[in-house]
């Protein structure tokens, strides 16, 4: 939540997620599906942790590609305060080098 503004011009590019009004509830109820779809490997959600495992820096997204000619589609988001010190790019080359090396996906489509 302290990523609001942030999340809404790089990832969602929508006020409807994240806004204000997202309870513990509601973001009970996110996870809850996301936990679902994961354990129906429809799709995947990791959190990106700090070292310590104590604070969360951002988030993946692994789930099946709506382009023709690519079978997954990463997206991923970081808090504001990460993307300035430039995390950002940095997890995006992570997930590529952990999808080439440890996923069967021959066509991964990546943000930007």
């Amino acid at each position: 939540m302290s990523s609001i503004e942030h999340l809404q011009k790089t990832f969602s590019h929508s006020t409807r997620w994240p806004n204000e009004k997202v309870t513990m509830a509601g973001a009970i109820k996110d996870v809850e599906g996301e936990i679902a779809r994961f354990n129906a490997r429809k799709s995947f959600t990791y959190a990106v942790l700090s070292l310590d495992g104590t604070k969360e820096l951002g988030c993946v997204y692994i789930s099946p590609s709506r382009k023709e000619g690519n079978d997954a589609a990463v997206r991923l988001w970081v808090t504001k305060a990460e993307f300035d010190t430039g995390l950002q790019p940095v997890v995006l080359d992570e997930v590529k080098a952990w999808l080439t090396k440890s996923w069967p996906f021959k066509n991964v489509l990546y943000p930007n």
